[in-house]
């Protein structure tokens, strides 16, 4: 593994990472009331791209990251759409 595809990794992970409070908290209080789904919505279009972008060039921090990062953001907007 290099350098670069190390950094990568632990970039993805961290920033994947911090997005696991929020969806715990989303998941147990049933409560969204503080988070803009305007955001969210623009937010998973990004992912959406980045994605899409990563497995476009086979970079695989890319893909994991925002493949995860996908599913934790998903969760977030079905909790705030299902539970406003």
């Amino acid at each position: 593994m290099t350098l670069v595809t190390f950094i990568g990794l632990v970039a993805a992970c961290l920033t994947t990472v911090a997005f696991t409070p929020q969806v715990v908290k989303a998941w147990r209080s049933r409560s969204t009331r503080d988070i803009s789904l305007g955001m969210y919505l623009v937010l998973a279009t990004g992912i959406i791209m980045w994605l899409i972008y990563g497995l476009m060039i086979g970079d695989v921090p890319l893909i994991l990251a925002n493949a995860v990062t996908l599913v934790f953001v998903s969760i977030i907007l079905y909790c705030k759409i299902r539970h406003g």
